[in-house]
């Protein structure tokens, strides 16, 4: 059996789906199922067995040798959480529960890092064991993924395979229920069809203009390739980046949100919230050298094809994936 933790929130019910469709459904699926909003993305997905997060750990001990793989998704992902103690505790300890038990009982696993590992991109976004030891996340949930990072690399039980996967910023179906932490495609869909126009917020930083800050936006489908791949092919152990190798703009972004909703371009500029101002990253580009190097032969999405794929799909008529 196959086991996704996360498996009700955006990535890890995009994966299950897509394990469904490669006739995959011998799948465990864990998480904390009190959110009948959330809960809507597992909606006909076919699986064995639905476990709640409290209860997986003491699963797992009791019917480990009945399980192949963990794709363990599940985290408190808002990055606006300062509440450590609920960091250290989800995304640190049950993290490291479920290696020790993977470990002991010789099972592969995946599991979500994150770029916001990288804070400012000082050092660089090379997903290299040397790069994670001087990074400085400019956030309490960033850090709690590269404390676990590094406690990964320093065990001595290792895994037959294993790899963590620094998301950079993915956007696609199945993040109805994130609200403030869906993606600016999300959102600029839902403005562009209220108003038929665009905010996006103004740059506080010199170099860069209005519109012109650059992230790395890569589509969901292609992370769930990577990882349906990365099982059947088992590269190297390690920290792999997951994004689309090419930073974009928000007016990219934007543009082509438009574009894709055959609507001409509306686009101003507000003031960036003072909670998260002096926290903001203005660039990121993932490093996918390693990725390619490991064997990956497939393409990824550019920005326009997936939100094109993204608005007309789902987006236009609210549909799942």
């Amino acid at each position: 059996m196959i086991v996704v933790t996360g498996a009700a929130g955006f990535i890890g019910s995009y994966l299950v789906s897509f394990l469904n469709k490669q006739d995959r459904e011998n799948i465990i699926v864990v998480d904390d199922f009190s959110f009948p909003e959330k809960n809507k993305n597992l909606n006909g997905k076919r699986i064995v067995e639905q476990i709640e997060r409290e209860d997986f750990i003491a699963w797992f001990e009791e019917n480990a040798e009945n399980v192949t793989f963990v794709y363990h998704l599940g985290a408190r992902t808002n990055t606006a959480e300062f509440d450590e103690a609920i960091l250290q505790k989800l995304n640190v300890e049950y993290s490291k529960s479920i290696w020790n038990i993977c470990a002991k009982h010789k099972i592969g696993l995946i599991y979500a890092s994150s770029a916001a590992t990288y804070g400012l991109g000082e050092h660089g976004y090379k997903d290299s064991e040397e790069t994670m030891n001087k990074l400085e996340p400019l956030n309490p949930y960033g850090r709690s993924k590269n404390e676990f990072d590094k406690w990964a690399f320093a065990q001595k039980a290792q895994l037959p395979f294993w790899a963590g996967l620094k998301f950079f910023n993915v956007y696609g179906p199945n993040e109805y229920h994130k609200g403030r932490m869906a993606s600016v495609i999300f959102h600029a869909h839902k403005q562009i069809k209220e108003t038929g126009a665009m905010k996006l917020f103004q740059s506080h930083n010199p170099e860069y203009k209005d519109g012109e800050q650059m992230r790395d936006f890569v589509y969901v489908w292609d992370l769930a390739n990577v990882m349906f791949w990365m099982r059947n092919n088992l590269p190297e152990n390690g920290l792999y980046n997951m994004g689309s190798g090419k930073a974009r703009t928000f007016l990219d972004l934007v543009k082509a949100t438009f574009n894709a909703m055959d609507q001409e371009p509306s686009i101003s500029f507000i003031p960036t919230p003072e909670d998260i101002r002096d926290k903001y990253q203005y660039f990121t580009e993932a490093d996918m050298s390693k990725l390619k190097d490991a064997g990956y032969p497939h393409p990824f999405h550019t920005l326009e094809e997936g939100v094109e794929d993204y608005v007309k799909k789902y987006l236009s008529s609210g549909a799942y994936y």
